[in-house]
């Protein structure tokens, strides 16, 4: 049937998008089935910075990269890495241009919400041996409270020694769980705020019951849990002081729905977007410029620290490549910065119809709609945000375009709803033109949070296209 004149102008000049799905064929579904699958094996191995810290170095290693402390010297294609402290990760691509023409830098943080223990987290009380907590960025506390949880993490012995810790992911290993009260006991819990209805420091982890065999003996079921670490680990009370022990989910990453056509996982903020920088890079050959990698720790309570993105850490990562390269000189640091360009790759919320009333549904973010572009983040009036500027939002537009793949101009709810925040305002700081480029998802910060596999896909496309640009 031919179109009237009104239905031709209406395809030319209106802003419409199609769900994802319906733009690919049988191949470039299974391609996306297959990456999906990949991508769900990462999720399962890394629920902690540390792990995905360390996913990142055996991959990229297996991929020909190389501690740059080790070379002397760097030339174009070759591939270097830095690892933080064991928790956040720098990798680069060195590209034919001089460094001070400009980076593009694709950046990524690794840490998620979760529960940690507290320096001196181990009590007896009513017969039960518990672990104190304190949770670590924007939780709904009551959502931890009656789920599997698994202890993972670090002691770190003052004679040097650091053990890894990982209990409950084995079929064999216990699991551990934040108890709540029963419905019928709740009467003056379910009066109150959702916020307040389980308080932060009613979060005590449940680790045992059995006590020692010894009448003399004091806090009987505490010691037991001592001695039982004790023997496997050979630590002590004292050395909880020195540890770094996170309660993450206990449940798998999963493909959902019947046509299996997204993903339901702890920790997708935001590893959704880590895994398909890293894999964007890794595949990357001798782009004109160098391209970078960034997978930060700490951006969920601020980005503060010697791990997070405010740490003078990247500038040295930076610092190196020039002289590696030859290419120091009078200001080349920040000129090479004030010409970088950068996709700040974090997740933004994705609609969910079941809660419509928060979002601005022209503006919004949609499963399956491709990555979503936000110009800005922050809150109210904007606060907070880097705000990319129009050319480079250009930029990145044209990009997609020419790669054929789809994106999504958004923004995070309703103005006065709430807001959110990433590491792209450090960066622009910095003098770099960034703008927020990532996965939409639905129950974001909950212990478990849901995504497209075409998203994840095409995240993963435009992050490579991204880097040879």
């Amino acid at each position: 049937m031919e179109k009237s004149k009104g239905e031709e102008l209406q395809e030319k000049l209106f802003n419409s998008k199609k769900l994802g799905w319906e733009t690919i064929n049988l191949d470039e579904k299974n391609n996306i089935m297959s990456f999906s699958d990949d991508y769900i094996a990462f999720l399962n191995e890394c629920k902690t910075e540390r792990e995905c810290a360390r996913y990142a170095e055996r991959n990229l290693k297996a991929h020909g990269f190389e501690n740059i402390e080790n070379k002397n010297k760097l030339m174009p294609g070759d591939k270097v890495y830095y690892i933080n402290r064991g928790k956040s990760v720098y990798a680069a691509v060195i590209g034919e241009a001089m460094l001070e023409e400009g980076l593009n830098l694709v950046g990524a943080h690794i840490d998620s919400p979760r529960i940690d223990l507290k320096p001196n987290p181990l009590y007896e009380d009513g017969g039960f041996a518990l672990f104190k907590t304190h949770y670590y960025g924007g939780i709904k506390k009551y959502q931890w409270t009656a789920i599997p949880l698994v202890i993972k993490g670090v002691i770190a012995k003052t004679n040097g020694e650091v053990i890894n810790i990982n209990i409950g992911e084995d079929k064999n290993d216990p699991i551990f769980t934040i108890t709540d009260l029963l419905p019928h006991l709740a009467t003056k819990q379910n009066k109150q705020s959702l916020s307040e209805g389980v308080k932060g420091e009613a979060l005590n982890l449940l680790v045992g019951s059995i006590p020692y065999d010894d009448e003399k003996v004091k806090e009987k079921v505490k010691l037991n849990i001592l001695n039982i670490l004790n023997e496997k680990y050979e630590i002590t009370e004292a050395d909880f002081n020195s540890a770094e022990l996170e309660l993450v989910p206990a449940f798998e990453a999963r493909t959902l729905g019947f046509d299996k056509s997204m993903i339901a996982a702890y920790g997708q903020d935001d590893r959704s977007c880590a895994y398909t920088t890293l894999r964007a890079l890794i595949e990357l050959n001798e782009p004109c410029r160098t391209s970078i990698a960034l997978l930060a720790d700490k951006e969920e309570i601020g980005s503060v620290g010697n791990t997070g993105m405010y740490s003078q850490n990247f500038e040295n990562f930076i610092a190196m490549l020039l002289d590696k390269t030859g290419q120091n000189g009078y200001n080349v640091l920040e000129k090479t910065l004030c010409n970088s360009k950068m996709l700040s790759a974090d997740v933004t919320s994705g609609a969910d119809p079941t809660y419509s009333e928060v979002d601005d549904k022209i503006n919004a973010a949609y499963l399956g709609k491709g990555v979503a572009l936000c110009k800005y983040t922050g809150s109210h009036g904007k606060s907070g945000a880097s705000d990319a500027n129009a050319e480079f939002v250009a930029k990145v537009r044209r990009i997609a375009e020419d790669n054929n793949l789809l994106y999504q101009m958004t923004d995070m709810g309703k103005v006065d709803e709430g807001g959110g925040g990433t590491i792209a305002y450090i960066l622009a700081n910095k003098g770099i033109d960034v703008i927020d480029c990532g996965v939409p998802v639905l129950s974001m910060h909950a212990p478990y949070e849901v995504s497209s596999k075409f998203d994840i896909y095409n995240a993963y496309q435009l992050y490579k296209a991204f880097y040879k640009n």
